[in-house]
């Protein structure tokens, strides 16, 4: 059996554009979320979201460090996002200058769940008050999703598989799990895999606040708005950024000396088969994703030390606590439990692989994020560390990240240290 390891890491988040930085601001209980600073949000329901920071700001993210300037003009910030996380962790897993042999077993397996919104949505306008010679040439290939896998098998010149995920908020999470079943089935020895979005746009933000899935209660304490399990907790905040993974094969790794970050031991999935916005009101499909997991890891519930929830600050956060009690049983109370969405938002298609690398660094520092703003916890919250506002120190060996996404669609990821 094929084993595959984590060799690299890449971040672009609200609390930092590098894996350091915000993993230092998360385990320091900041939050990403402000008013909305890309257009006029005033009239909106909701004026609030967890951007990425600008170059100037001192976590900023500066898109002419990775990815080139007539790219940047090209296409959507989701593939600038992806193609700089990607770049990180390229760089950190020692791959930016691989040998062509090494090329042709290396791909690219990196999703988002929405994709180019922002510029469809302009190039909309320009049609419609310009005519259809003025569309951008760019338009089709600088919103596909698809293209941020593209765009960085061309930049690095990776030939193997060449893979986009597109399954709501499972996306990150399904991309590294199916990667990792690449390395698995010999089709690849290497894949960077991740996840990616950018919808703080008007149409992204009036849509899902009319789906009555933002938090719109808050506009005034953004940094206080994203508050999973808690009473009085409004709907999600959205994010934005990427997060991207170097997948190896175990030997592979081990021949060239990489430092192997963790294991990649156990891939749930399943669907929910009931509704195209709301969970399983018993959460059938969280449950039956994370009972696959731990199969397929050969793990019990025991062996896990942490699980990142999904745990979005929206009524399915109490579904999720109800399925994870189902699966782990007494075993629940002797692991850590926490939303790291409370302080970087929701970032939809990027959540899971943002959330993995979290996971990952829990691992490797022996401590787990905080969930921000659990101040009043919710019924069923009893006897479960949800690490209430403070990072917390504790042995971690094994971990779980659970992602689920519009149209009942879910995912789980098992890593462990090595």
């Amino acid at each position: 059996m094929r084993r595959v390891v984590v060799t690299g890491l890449g971040l672009v988040t609200p609390l930092g554009c590098d894996v350091e930085t915000a993993w230092k601001n998360i385990l320091a209980s900041k939050s990403g979320a402000g008013p909305i600073t890309r257009f006029d949000a005033s009239e909106y329901k909701c004026q609030i979201a967890c951007e990425v920071k600008p170059a100037d700001h001192p976590y900023g993210f500066d898109p002419g460090k990775r990815v080139d300037h007539k790219i940047q003009r090209q296409v959507d910030p989701f593939i600038i996002f992806g193609l700089d996380a990607a770049g990180q962790a390229l760089e950190d897993a020692g791959l930016t200058d691989m040998s062509d042999e090494m090329k042709l077993r290396a791909g690219c397996s990196i999703g988002s769940g929405i994709g180019g919104l922002p510029g469809i949505e302009s190039e909309s306008l320009v049609l419609a008050e310009k005519g259809p010679g003025r569309v951008s040439p760019h338009f089709v290939h600088g919103r596909l999703i698809n293209l941020i896998s593209g765009q960085v098998s061309i930049k690095y010149g990776l030939m193997g598989p060449n893979h986009a995920v597109v399954t709501a908020c499972s996306t990150g999470a399904h991309s590294i799990g199916d990667a990792a079943r690449m390395i698995r089935d010999d089709d690849a020895d290497i894949m960077v895999a991740g996840g990616a979005e950018a919808t703080i746009c008007p149409i992204g933000v009036a849509g899902f606040a009319q789906a009555r899935a933002l938090n719109m209660s808050y506009n005034d304490r953004p940094e206080q708005a994203s508050r999973p399990y808690d009473k009085d907790r409004d709907g999600f905040v959205m994010g934005e950024g990427a997060g991207v993974v170097v997948l190896e094969e175990y030997e592979h790794a081990k021949a060239r000396g990489a430092t192997i970050y963790a294991e990649v031991v156990g891939y749930g999935l399943s669907g929910d088969a009931y509704h195209v916005t709301a969970p399983h009101p018993h959460g059938a499909g969280a449950e039956n994703a994370m009972r696959m997991a731990l199969r397929k890891a050969g793990m019990e519930p025991s062996d896990i030390d942490y699980i990142n929830a999904h745990g979005t600050s929206t009524m399915a956060d109490t579904i999720e606590l109800a399925a994870a009690k189902r699966v782990f049983g007494d075993d629940l109370g002797g692991a850590s439990m926490s939303s790291t969405k409370s302080a970087i938002g929701h970032l939809l298609g990027g959540a899971g692989a943002v959330e993995s690398i979290f996971c990952i660094l829990a691992i490797r520092d022996q401590i787990v994020p905080p969930t921000l703003n659990l101040d009043t916890p919710d019924e069923g919250t009893e006897g479960v560390d949800l690490v209430p506002h403070h990072a917390k120190k504790r042995p971690v060996t094994a971990v779980l990240n659970n992602s689920f996404g519009f149209g009942g669609t879910n995912a789980s990821l098992i890593m462990k240290a090595i």
